[in-house]
């Protein structure tokens, strides 16, 4: 169980994954290297666009350091409450 705050209050988290746009991820690895839990690493086969592509491999706390750096905006972090 993770916490976030969401507006003006702070909510329990219990599952947050990042969801990653294939089509529109590089491959740069900018979100690999900054995960604090490394629940991010680079696909062993390029995707659909030709690049290597970031893919959740467990462990993400919700810190949104991923979505926030990645200069392709390819990854946001879904959790549920």
């Amino acid at each position: 169980m993770y916490w976030c705050q969401n507006s003006s209050r702070w909510i329990r988290l219990s599952k947050c994954v990042p969801v990653v746009d294939v089509g529109l991820c590089k491959g740069c690895g900018i979100c690999v290297d900054l995960c604090p839990r490394q629940a991010l690493a680079l696909s062993s086969s390029p995707g659909p666009s030709g690049y290597r592509y970031s893919e959740y491999v467990g462990g993400c706390i919700g810190c949104r350091m991923c979505e926030w750096f990645c200069p392709d905006f390819a990854i946001v972090v879904r959790c549920e409450e």
